[in-house]
This record gives C-alpha cells, sequence and structure tokens, in this order.
C-alpha cells in the first residue's frame, strides 16, 4: 500500500513516518511532484486538514491523507489556532510566532493550551477523520532545540520539560499528531489484512 501525506514540513514528515508500518510506503508532495502550495482556507483545523487530502486527490489522484495542527491557548479565547502557523504574519516564521505569543502572555497567569491535530484521510473515494489532543501550558521563555513549530514553549501536561526537549519517540507517544495517527494506522490495519 502507498500513501501520500500531504505536507511540505520536512519535520512533520520525519514525525510521522516513525509512527507508520514500513509496509505502508509514504509518498512526500515531491515523490508526487507537487510543488504547488495546497490551499488552506478554511476556518477550522478540520477543514483545513480536509481541504489538503481533497486537492491531492482530485489533482494527482492518489490515496494521501493531510493534517492540520492547531494551538489553542486558554487566556487568548482559543487563538492562535486555526492560525498556528502565520500567526505573527504570512512569512510563518516559529520564531516569530513564538516570541508573538509569549508577548501576548507576558502578564497572563492562566497559560493552559493545548494542541489539536486533524489527521483527514482521502482512501478508496472515502474520507475520514481522525483526531488527537494534547493538554499542557505555555513556558515563559523557549526551551530545547528538537522539534518544531511551538515545541520550545509547550510543556505537555505532566511532564517538566517542553516539546523540544523530548526525544520524537516520547513527543510522539504523548503528543497530539501521534495520537491521531495512530488512530489513522489502527483504522488501516483493520481495513488491510497485509498492514
Amino acid at each position: 500500500m502507498q500513501l501520500v501525506f500531504a505536507t511540505n514540513n520536512l519535520n512533520k514528515l520525519k514525525e510521522v513516518q516513525a509512527l507508520i508500518p514500513a509496509n505502508i510506503k509514504l509518498l512526500s508532495l515531491k515523490d508526487i511532484g507537487c510543488f504547488e502550495d495546497i490551499p488552506e482556507t478554511q476556518n477550522t483545523i478540520e477543514g483545513n486538514a480536509i481541504q489538503k487530502a481533497e486537492y491531492i486527490k482530485e489533482h494527482y489522484g492518489y490515496d494521501c491523507f493531510a493534517d492540520d495542527t492547531g494551538l489553542m491557548v486558554e487566556a487568548l479565547n482559543d487563538a492562535p489556532g486555526v492560525y498556528s502557523a502565520r500567526y505573527a504574519g504570512i512569512q510563518r516564521d516559529a520564531q516569530d510566532n513564538m516570541n508573538k505569543l509569549l508577548d501576548e502572555l507576558a502578564n497572563a497567569e492562566n497559560r493552559d493550551a493545548h494542541f489539536t491535530t486533524v489527521v483527514a484521510l482521502h482512501l478508496n473515494n472515502h474520507l475520514e477523520t481522525f483526531h488527537g489532543i494534547c493538554n499542557g501550558s505555555i513556558t515563559k521563555t523557549k526551551h530545547g532545540k528538537k522539534g518544531f513549530g511551538y515545541d520550545p514553549i509547550f510543556q505537555p501536561k505532566d511532564y517538566d520539560m517542553t516539546f523540544a526537549e523530548m526525544d520524537l519517540s516520547l513527543k510522539n507517544e504523548i503528543g497530539h499528531r501521534g495520537k491521531a495517527i495512530s488512530k489513522l494506522v489502527h483504522f488501516l490495519k483493520s481495513h488491510n489484512s497485509k498492514i
């Protein structure tokens, strides 16, 4: 079985490859010759994930899955949410995004937050979605060099380190994307005895 993972984010690709069974061949957008920006114009995380998966199926014909992730900060009415990747502007710069978030929370006592990931699978002309959530809080300063995005300022609940200080295996086990991808893998295995 082969599936396209509709992302240009090499960090995401690395995370997901670690979770996908070896007998599923994972293709990147580069592998299928897709170099354009896939539209993400929906106002929900689930909507964006579905839009990306449908775009690949419609324009390239491959069975595929796509994800979208948002960071919801309680004190900011669940912002940045669907705009997480471009919170500080269209340049989509992780440092800019983190700096803006830390500035906005400078005087906030409530630093509770959670990540939500939705994975949309387009398989055999059927659409399925899988959700993953990780609760935690926003630290006051950046910690760690691993991971990507908001990882240096997100500390999962019941842990004394940020995602950026964790090994990939632990992040995948407790993290939002790992939980959603695990549900995807379970679904694929239940529908294909060869996986």
